[in-house]
């Protein structure tokens, strides 16, 4: 019976210390979360005072198909952010919606924990559109560029089981924006966000 008991709990110890939601090559996942989208709020425009781009939450979707042991490459989707422009004169003075799609390679760390770090870089495509000028601007053309930019990662996925994980993550983008108004370029608004986001991954 000793033996026995001892054969368990060795068994039990190395079942808990295997990788957590270790990935091999032609492994994918799906991540059903939500992300909070917080720029940076840096400007080079003709306007005296600086311009500010309110935060944003909404819901992501991610799929990642792993090349190789441990390295994934993720696509990164979300419900469209919305987004009020404002200026510390002028107050609330444009209205914005944009897609954020990015494509990352992710290296996801073997460790003997229930949590697994990871780090990726990519490239991301922010296409505007829906651009309205309001309050004092209201009624004038006003048009935000598309960008392509930089995007790094980092996150943590916690195990819940062997084909799921809580995810948490964090992204900062390059996106920079040139702005119209009323048919005139006013200069750039680097938007450079900060991504921090929560999500359910699914292994399969």
């Amino acid at each position: 019976m000793k033996k026995i008991t001892a054969f368990t709990l060795a068994t039990a110890l190395a079942t808990a210390a295997a990788p957590a939601l270790a990935q091999e090559q032609g492994d994918m996942t799906l991540g059903f979360g939500l992300a909070a989208v917080m720029p940076a709020d840096k400007t080079n425009t003709t306007l005296a005072g600086d311009l500010s781009v309110d935060d944003n939450v909404r819901p992501t979707l991610t799929f990642e198909y792993f090349v190789a042991d441990n390295i994934g490459v993720e696509v990164l989707a979300a419900w469209p952010f919305e987004h009020t422009v404002s200026h510390p004169t002028l107050g609330n003075i444009v209205k914005t919606k944009h897609l954020p799609p990015t494509i990352s390679v992710n290296y996801h760390f073997t460790n003997k924990s229930s949590v697994t770090p990871f780090v990726g870089v990519g490239v991301n495509y922010t296409t505007f559109w829906d651009d309205n000028a309001i309050g004092l601007l209201t009624g004038t053309p006003v048009s935000l560029d598309d960008s392509w930019g930089i995007a790094l990662h980092a996150g943590l996925d916690f195990k819940l089981t062997e084909r799921s994980s809580l995810r948490t993550d964090i992204r900062w983008i390059d996106i920079d924006t040139d702005v119209t108004v009323g048919g005139s370029d006013i200069g750039t608004v680097s938007i450079d966000p900060l991504i921090v986001g929560v999500s359910y991954v699914m292994k399969f």
